[in-house]
């Protein structure tokens, strides 16, 4: 009976993580850029104890055999990168890729980050910089009299000065992408960074190259769904509930066969 028990519990285990996973999902529900995260799952290696197509007679095989499984464990935890809903703010520090790409910051180590969090802002010295005062990559600095900012479709950077009325290009914002974004590594605060696995980024600039376009005044808003979240935490409730009852079922079981030793 031992062997249920055991095989039970990597699907509490597994469920417990799916739970988990659910969480942090819905507790970031409103968090500008956050992309979701889905929990995969495996089954575990199987115990042999009549292989498939093993000889019953001198002339004839087993069709099928008996293979045991030993229970489930995690595989993955994927981040899904789909776009998120777009919504007006009319700041126009604040930006949305509406298609694919990634806004890049320099970190304070004087690597880059990419994230889709785009509420930007200024710091003391004119300089696009994200909520945490990362600047924006390529570096963009407004100048101390402008009266308007400009950004494009196309990420180009315009601003109107004082005693002026003609646009002057300061910037130009470039966009990064991915082959394998499932694999980019989350830092929190909306930031991820290549691995091995994302590969290294693809630059570009927006519209160019597959890259999607920026909209001025808006922010992406998390890609997460309420209602399917709340569905998939159901069924992984009832998953749990399902592995604890195979528990109890193995244990009293078990304890049935304790008894009948006892008595004898």
């Amino acid at each position: 009976m031992l062997k249920s028990l055991m095989i039970a519990s990597t699907g509490m285990e597994a469920q417990k993580l799916s739970i988990d996973v659910i969480a942090n999902n819905l507790a970031n529900v409103n968090t500008t850029g956050f992309k979701k995260s889905v929990a995969d799952f495996e089954d575990l290696i199987y115990e042999d104890m009549s292989a498939p197509g093993a000889y019953s007679s001198d002339k004839t095989q087993m069709p099928t055999g008996i293979q045991i499984g030993l229970g489930v464990k995690p595989a993955a935890v994927e981040k899904m990168f789909q776009q998120g809903d777009l919504v007006h703010t009319g700041n126009s520090l604040d930006l949305a890729i509406q298609g694919d790409g990634l806004f890049q910051v320099t970190m304070p180590d004087g690597s880059i980050a990419y994230t889709r969090a785009g509420a930007f802002k200024l710091d003391n010295n004119g300089d696009i910089v994200n909520s945490d005062g990362y600047p924006i990559q390529p570096a963009i600095t407004i100048p101390t009299n402008t009266t308007q900012i400009s950004i494009g479709y196309d990420g180009k950077v315009s601003v109107v000065q004082a005693g002026s009325t003609t646009p002057v290009d300061v910037g130009q914002i470039q966009l990064a992408k991915f082959t394998n974004e499932g694999g980019l590594q989350a830092l929190g605060n909306g930031l991820f960074t290549n691995t091995g696995s994302s590969g290294d980024p693809i630059l570009a600039d927006p519209s160019q190259d597959g890259m999607g376009t920026v909209q001025q005044g808006y922010v992406e808003m998390s890609n997460v769904n309420v209602v399917q979240e709340m569905v998939n935490m159901i069924a992984s409730e009832r998953a749990y509930e399902i592995d604890s009852k195979a528990v109890q079922a193995s244990d009293e079981m078990w304890q049935m066969a304790n008894n009948m030793k006892a008595g004898a």
